[in-house]
């Protein structure tokens, strides 16, 4: 905490919980007026801290990483890094306002990490299924390499292999795993356009 002439008058360290959020506020205020709080990484790690500030009324300003030189030439120091923050909101440096995050476009972003991790999976999962087909022995191969990759799913969630210490009905019980793990994934990728119409930039 800095005043407006920029001396320090206080350092101190709160848990990240809103417990924590509660104690640091209690504690800006009990040395004076809180004009504006410096926040680093408040669409990330900061995010709850500078939620819990404007809901009471503060003033937040984004507060940028530190400069990357200067942390490699000082080593990484949450006391100088905060200090830092503090003259950044005071000498108008950090003018960014955070991102409210409460809104649909907050919806969308989880959404869209959800969606984006299983269609990268499910893309995996075809990749591997399709490997195995073009290493099978000829007859498999055969059965399967002129299919697409819907096709090729559905027919190989429906092998039904043997003893897999045979190398054929190895493969089959390979890629039949891997096809109900595909459509398993299908199936998340359906429930979330359902449940939410996921923008067409990500449904690729």
């Amino acid at each position: 905490m800095v005043d407006q002439t920029g001396r320090i008058h206080d350092v101190e360290s709160f848990p990240a919980t809103p417990a924590g959020y509660r104690q640091l506020l209690g504690w800006m205020r009990g040395h004076g007026e809180v004009v504006r709080v410096g926040v680093e990484g408040t669409g990330s790690y900061g995010a709850g801290l500078a939620r819990h500030l404007v809901s009471n009324g503060v003033d937040v300003a984004e507060v940028n990483h530190p400069n990357r030189q200067t942390r490699r030439q000082r080593g990484k120091n949450d006391t100088v890094d905060a200090e830092a923050a503090a003259r950044a909101a005071l000498n108008g440096e950090a003018t960014a306002v955070p991102k409210a995050a409460d809104g649909i476009v907050e919806s969308i972003r989880a959404l869209r990490v959800v969606f984006c991790s299983t269609r990268n999976a499910r893309t995996r999962i075809a990749n591997q299924l399709r490997d195995l087909v073009v290493t099978a022995p000829d007859a498999l191969r055969q059965d399967l390499e002129p299919l697409d990759t819907p096709e090729r799913v559905e027919r190989a969630a429906r092998f039904r292999p043997a003893n897999p210490v045979h190398p054929v009905e190895a493969i089959k019980l390979a890629m039949r795993t891997l096809a109900r793990q595909h459509q398993a994934l299908t199936g998340d990728l359906d429930n979330l356009r359902r449940q939410w119409s996921c923008p067409a930039s990500v449904d690729t």
